[in-house]
């Protein structure tokens, strides 16, 4: 996905990186329920920090905890490609 903020953008300014993911989630209010795809990822955020909490090893579950956000990032896509092929 093309707008994905990397690590080191997040590293060498978490601001910027806050202003790039809130602009994405503006898409949020064109969705028919954004409620059912954000709670399961607020949910999947607070695993992702416990399980990161004082890990020194590879976190194996992160695959799995991921898969909401992708899910969430794949129909703001669709809300993005779909508006800017009305405005053409």
């Amino acid at each position: 996905m093309g707008w994905m903020i990397g690590r080191a953008a997040v590293v060498s300014d978490p601001e910027a990186a806050r202003r790039k993911a809130l602009e994405k989630l503006q898409g949020l209010a064109e969705m028919d329920d954004p409620e059912t795809l954000v709670v399961p990822i607020l949910i999947d955020a607070i695993l992702i920090a416990e399980a990161y909490r004082g890990a020194r090893h590879q976190i194996t579950q992160l695959p799995e905890l991921t898969q909401s956000v992708d899910a969430l990032l794949r129909e703001l896509t669709i809300i993005e490609k779909s508006a800017q092929w009305a405005a053409e």
